[in-house]
């Protein structure tokens, strides 16, 4: 029997368990995608899916990166031919800016945002105050699937009217609630201003930052658990608060890689990265999916008993690209240069200056950070990739910040 504390039992597998039925549904996976989606079977056409049986070998299969989606739906429309199934086998589709083009399928809670409600103590019978849009984009849809999966009723609200959801939140009482943290702040001070009591006492939030102040603050307003979750209208519910509030707990269906920015190479354990997912869904099955956000690893498990991979959270944005002197500086250099040189451990490369002075140095940790011809030879290959010249700083390794820049621009603008 379940224990009533989590959604199913999968949530307190030991992780070795989960790890092995990830590993064995990748073949499978990799197999569909390239047999039934023309887009992949383009990405995939050298790969044996019967040997795709370990991280080490997903590792080594092609990333697919949020930012080229626009490139590729505009190649093969709608979805760049990432779908098994044609648009009028589907549910609903969605548009995000760009336009890119998000498919849901016709099958119950298809974003996994299920999860992610229980974990907030959300329960069937509750009555749900839904914020998120419901115009094109998936948020409102996501959520909302999720909701009627726990056997929750759900009031659509989406944005704005606010005049018009307080009357609704007075007049029917809901429960909990789902939207931004920010929305939620104007809600509760309307409440306060109003003299009404707030009636919802758990709340979801995503989209936007939730400050330890701002979840203190609505606790003292009544809210008994403020919780975040972490999606994207690619690839649904990604990672979700507990009640342990220590880190974010990946879904059950995802199989989750921290990259080197501009690469798709696996950093060394609680190195902050790229966020890089492969979801095991049969209509839109992404395959080393790169989202283009920063987090990393946190090790062990989390308190609340829940045994799957926590990350950080949300840590920035991976597409550094800078310019300097006029040309484009990307992540992907920066990894040219560190595939050149094995002696290099971490690079990061910082940009200075006033004005139009523009300067750059390679900041690089190594074993041997005396080694002067290293720094020359890394200097060359610097200017051989990037057609720039900047200088080159040995420095010894743990020396660079966890923050998974590899591109800092520390430039004056003032």
């Amino acid at each position: 029997m379940t224990d009533s504390r989590y959604y199913d039992a999968l949530e307190t597998r030991d992780p070795a368990v989960r790890e092995a039925a990830l590993m064995a549904a990748l073949p499978g996976l990799v197999a569909h995608a390239k047999a039934r989606s023309p887009g992949f079977a383009k990405i995939l056409h050298d790969i044996d899916p019967t040997a795709v049986t370990s991280r080490a070998a997903l590792a080594k299969l092609p990333v697919t990166r949020k930012s080229d989606l626009k490139a590729l739906q505009s190649a093969m429309k709608p979805f760049g031919g990432l779908t098994t199934m044609m648009p009028g086998q589907l549910a609903k589709i969605f548009m995000s800016p760009g336009p890119i083009y998000d498919p849901e399928a016709r099958r119950a809670d298809y974003w996994r945002s299920a999860r992610a409600l229980y974990a907030c103590g959300i329960r069937a019978g509750d009555l749900l105050h839904n914020t998120f849009s419901y115009h094109l984009t998936p948020a409102g849809s996501m959520l909302e699937a999720g909701a009627l999966q726990l056997g929750c009723a759900v009031i659509p609200a989406g944005t704005g009217n606010t005049e018009q959801q307080i009357e609704a939140i007075t007049d029917l009482q809901p429960t909990a609630y789902v939207g931004t943290a920010a929305f939620l702040r104007i809600l509760v001070e309307k409440f306060i201003e109003l003299k009404i009591p707030f009636p919802i006492k758990r709340a979801i939030t995503g989209g936007d930052a939730l400050p330890l102040a701002l979840r203190n603050w609505l606790k003292e307003q009544g809210l008994a658990n403020v919780l975040q979750f972490y999606g994207s209208a690619d690839l649904g519910n990604i990672a979700y608060e507990s009640e342990a509030l220590e880190g974010m707990i990946l879904d059950e269906e995802l199989i989750l890689e921290i990259v080197r920015p501009g690469s798709g190479d696996p950093v060394a354990p609680g190195e902050v990265g790229e966020i890089v997912v492969t979801t095991l869904n049969p209509e839109y099955p992404l395959i080393r999916f790169a989202t283009g956000d920063l987090s990393g690893v946190l090790p062990g498990v989390s308190p609340c008993g829940r045994t799957n991979t926590r990350i950080k959270g949300w840590m920035g944005r991976a597409d550094q690209t800078t310019k300097v002197k006029g040309m484009f500086v990307q992540p992907g250099h920066i990894d040219a240069v560190v595939k050149r040189h094995p002696e290099i451990i971490r690079a990061r490369l910082v940009v200075e200056g006033e004005m139009a002075n523009d300067r750059m140095s390679l900041k690089v940790e190594v074993a041997d950070p005396g080694a002067a011809a290293l720094a020359d030879g890394i200097a060359a290959t610097l200017r051989d990739v990037t057609k720039m010249r900047g200088d080159v700083q040995l420095v010894t390794p743990g020396t660079l910040p966890n923050d998974g820049k590899v591109i800092e621009d520390a430039r004056k603008y003032d």
